[in-house]
């Protein structure tokens, strides 16, 4: 598991986001002008992400149900974040109306939805395929 403000990742419009390669050796600086480019990278760069609350019953159920499954999604908790805020508005704004915007799940660097959408996946046997497909899943 993956958490975005334990691993050094940090977001926001105008905030640097690091990575290091080799233990501190080299270190790319990814420059975000705002937070909708931040999402957008972050979905793109890993298989699964997972936009959660820390104690958002919803966003436990979504995380158990891709832990089950041997996923090991990147996972943003936005309480716990420094851009939390603005992060979700930019999730809110993905989000057909009437729906809820927290848990929001991509995968494969595309939006897939909220709870509801992934539970719908996987009882019609479409999530496991999908999850194979961009590499989160190897059996």
């Amino acid at each position: 598991m993956q958490v975005a403000n334990k691993s050094g990742i940090r977001m926001g419009s105008g905030i640097a986001m690091n990575t290091t390669v080799d233990a501190g050796a080299t270190h790319e600086v990814l420059n975000m002008e705002s937070p909708y480019e931040t999402v957008g990278q972050l979905a793109s760069s890993n298989a699964v992400v997972v936009f959660s609350m820390s104690g958002c019953c919803m966003c436990t159920v979504a995380k158990r149900l891709l832990f089950g499954l041997g996923v090991g999604p990147t996972i943003i908790e936005l309480d716990e974040h420094p851009a939390g805020h603005d992060i979700q508005a930019v999730l809110y704004d993905l989000c057909p109306d009437g729906q809820q915007s927290i848990p929001a799940i991509f995968i494969g660097g595309k939006f897939l939805g909220g709870i509801e959408t992934l539970m719908a996946y996987h009882i019609n046997g479409y999530l496991v395929p999908r999850l194979k497909e961009v590499g989160a899943l190897w059996l």
